[in-house]
């Protein structure tokens, strides 16, 4: 079965993670994505490990890269850019990570490409974006957590600002970029052209803040850095049991009465301070405190059971073992193994995207370097003497 973008070509220009996070997706979706890479070394990720599998293809790298075809350019020469163009004159799609302006001196920037084809949707992916003071500056997602606010919120109360576990502001802009590129696409549809989508990681950072953001805007106080509590919601935490932690996160009153009841202090429940969240909240400290006191009496499980039972959000907290080891990953289709062309077994985590009518398929496991080159050279009328000139020039 065709896939929800079938017929989408994408020439992926990316490197490390936000835009191959965006190409991926759009090749789950069912694009015909083409990476290009650097002759030699391809990219960056993968080198980036341990680990990696027995064949050295890092975990990082393959992370990102499925659904894909690996050809190797070298766009600094007149040879790799004419491929590129030849490329572009049919894509629908092109994705770049370059500085601003890092492309235009091959002549393989939008209005360079949009020269020769009117109806390409480019999308540029950057730290800070095209414009404004810091354009110029390059993007690193640790960075970025950093001046964006999300490490000013992320750790605990009393403790140094942390980054999160995983690089969320390359993930956000990945996300955010392959949504632009089907609007693009679809906008194309009704105008026949064209467009340059500009992704800032910043941009995304900051769209991401959400309610922490409309806080700020809304009440203009500085939002404190919390450690496992919520700006908004009491008690909506990490507490830990005799035996461990677990998450509560009880969303209103009726949910507190439950929880004060469980824990066999019912009065809790009618004290003036913490009978309504805005209560609870001003008297955050307090309550937490008495809270904590009650659930170490018994373990996580036990008070998991019967806050589950009266309907009170809570859960335990996984590590990644035990997250792939929980039947609900293996039920929703979270976990497989993809083989490649070589009869290698390449382990993956599974596209989120459940399309009753188009459904994801997996039909590339990510790419050896180059692996593509040249079948993707003989489509584009190249052969077999001008392949063999591109490789002795080192073009490809």
């Amino acid at each position: 079965m065709a896939g929800a973008l079938a017929g989408i070509k994408v020439v992926d220009l990316s490197r490390v993670l936000a835009g191959p996070w965006a190409s991926q997706l759009l090749a789950d979706l069912g694009a015909e994505v083409i990476k290009i890479e650097k002759p030699g070394s391809g990219d960056d990720t993968r080198q980036w490990s341990p680990p990696s599998l027995p064949d050295g293809r890092a975990a990082y790298y393959l992370c990102a890269n499925r659904g894909k075809r690996s050809l190797t350019v070298d766009i600094t020469q007149s040879d790799g850019q004419e491929i590129i163009r030849r490329l572009a004159v049919d894509a629908d799609v092109v994705l770049e990570n370059y500085k601003v302006g890092g492309l235009k001196k091959y002549g393989l920037d939008y209005d360079s490409l949009k020269a020769i084809n009117p109806k390409l949707v480019y999308c540029s992916i950057t730290g800070f974006g095209q414009t404004g003071p810091y354009a110029s500056y390059a993007g690193y997602d640790y960075i970025v957590q950093g001046m964006s606010g999300l490490m000013s919120i992320t750790g605990p109360a009393d403790g140094e600002p942390h980054k999160v576990g995983v690089a969320v502001s390359d993930l956000f802009t990945g996300l955010y970029a392959a949504n632009a590129v089907q609007a693009a696409l679809i906008a194309r549809e009704r105008t026949g052209a064209g467009q340059h989508i500009d992704m800032a990681l910043f941009d995304c950072s900051l769209a991401m803040l959400a309610n922490v953001a409309s806080n700020w805007l809304v009440g203009r106080t500085v939002p404190p850095r919390l450690g496992n509590a919520h700006a908004n919601i009491v008690p909506y935490q990490v507490f830990s049991a005799s035996d461990g932690h677990f998450i509560l996160a009880c969303g209103n009153d009726k949910q507190f009465v439950d929880v004060c009841r469980i824990i066999g202090q019912p009065q809790w429940a009618r004290d003036a301070r913490f009978v309504t969240n805005p209560q609870r909240v001003a008297n955050r400290l307090h309550l937490v405190s008495l809270l904590a006191m009650a659930f170490r009496h018994h373990g996580r499980d036990y008070w998991l059971e019967r806050l589950d039972k009266a309907g009170v959000p809570c859960g335990p907290i996984n590590d990644v073992a035990e997250a792939f080891e929980d039947p609900q990953t293996q039920a929703r289709g979270m976990e497989l193994t993809m083989t490649d062309a070589e009869g290698r077994q390449v382990p993956m985590v599974g596209c989120p995207i459940k399309l009753s009518g188009t459904p994801v398929e997996y039909n590339l496991a990510p790419p050896d370097l180059g692996e593509h080159t040249e079948q993707i050279l003989r489509a584009l009328g190249y052969v077999d003497s001008d392949i063999v000139a591109l490789r002795n020039n080192g073009t490809v």
